[in-house]
């Protein structure tokens, strides 16, 4: 049906399959512009397209190659019928997790269908990241995200506190001075650690390290280096709040410390990667005397 095919010759064969999908999906995507990504938790979300496109666009060559491949037609279509079920009952329900998540069984049938499981394999990462862009049930968002706040500001106020600052707390408000400063979802919460996990992600996607285990130490320590970061941030808004008043905090330097927050993040990891480089070549190095010793 589809075997030994390019995408460009099956866009032209099978036109009509690829019509239905952007029927059913651009009112999925109009929706997520106007409302799911107007929000400040989910602002993310067309940053993780444009990524997920940039990936997926530096394998053109691999789209675009008329080699032949072995392809899996019918599990393909299986999991584009799951994806399909997926979408009609998020849609209909207004399950955006659903709706939204519908698209990655679809997008590893097409993979199937189109390239087999090479394409899968080409793809991975790209069709992974897709993960970042789908919004959590609000449920869960809003019991992992009270206790990271209050963390957060716990550490931000011993901190403070330990450098002679007139600060004090009550759950997730700090009062330094004369002025109140409520620890928002924003500046602690489960989405600001998801796109910090995706950053960091992203990051080892691009530099590709082949040790597996320092992909997974870097990958497991960007939790706490996005708590790290969180806290950075929320010091740097009350600070600035204390010798600058209210306005000036919740002004631009609010909007500001969003940058700051990546940026102190990015750096925290590129800085942990290096140390685990160093360790990693001090292992090594330690090993090869060894053998020679030995020899």
């Amino acid at each position: 049906m589809f075997k030994n095919t390019s995408l460009v010759d099956g866009l032209k064969a099978h036109w009509l399959l690829w019509v239905g999908i952007l029927v059913l999906y651009v009112p999925t995507f109009i929706n997520l512009v106007t409302t799911v990504w107007t929000s400040e938790d989910q602002a993310h979300g067309p940053l993780i397209l444009l990524v997920v496109g940039y990936l997926v666009w530096t394998q053109k060559e691999f789209i675009f190659s008329k080699e032949s491949r072995k392809t899996s037609p019918v599990l393909g279509w299986l999991l584009i019928a799951i994806g399909l079920c997926a979408y009609i009952l998020g849609r209909s329900q207004d399950i955006v997790i659903l709706d939204l998540g519908s698209q990655i069984p679809i997008i590893i049938g097409l993979l199937l269908i189109y390239f087999g499981y090479k394409g899968v394999r080409t793809f991975w990462f790209p069709i992974f990241f897709l993960i970042f862009m789908i919004p959590l049930p609000g449920v869960l968002v809003d019991a992992v995200t009270l206790p990271m706040k209050i963390a957060v500001s716990y550490v931000a106020e011993d901190i403070l506190y330990f450098f002679n600052y007139p600060i004090s707390r009550t759950g997730v408000i700090l009062q330094i001075g004369q002025y109140q400063l409520l620890v928002a979802d924003a500046c602690a919460g489960l989405h600001t650690l998801i796109s910090l996990e995706a950053l960091g992600l992203l990051y080892l996607n691009i530099v590709k390290h082949d040790s597996l285990l320092r992909n997974i130490a870097l990958a497991t320590l960007i939790i706490p280096i996005s708590f790290t970061a969180n806290v950075i941030r929320v010091i740097v808004l009350t600070l600035v709040t204390y010798y600058f008043g209210d306005a000036v905090g919740q002004g631009f330097v609010h909007g500001f410390a969003g940058i700051l927050l990546f940026v102190v993040a990015l750096t925290l990891i590129i800085s942990v990667d290096s140390l685990l480089q160093f360790f990693v070549a001090r292992r090594i190095k330690n090993k090869h005397g060894a053998d020679l010793q030995r020899g």
